[in-house]
């Protein structure tokens, strides 16, 4: 599912206009985005968490020249599933 069939699926249940799912959905991104660059976990109940993490300096390497690279450290956004979320899935 893509923004835009995210952004239909809430106007249908919604019963609002797509403009106004639209400008909802980039809201509540939005918010989410400001909260996790000021270091908190979003918590959706139910569904899951977010949260920034650093990840530190890692080598890797350059497929063009085979050479070594230096990754530099960086945050990362990660996701947690809740537990009505991850008790839908089957294991594979």
């Amino acid at each position: 599912m893509n923004k835009r069939e995210l952004i239909a699926t809430i106007a249908e249940s919604a019963d609002l206009t797509k403009v106004a799912a639209a400008r909802a959905l980039d809201s509540v991104l939005a918010h989410m985005a400001k909260a996790m660059e000021r270091g908190e976990r979003v918590t959706l109940a139910g569904f899951g968490s977010f949260r920034v993490v650093e990840r530190s300096e890692q080598k890797g390497r350059n497929p063009q020249t085979g050479g070594t690279i230096v990754i530099p450290a960086h945050n990362v956004v990660k996701f947690r599933p809740g537990k009505k979320l991850s008790g839908k899935f089957k294991v594979q």
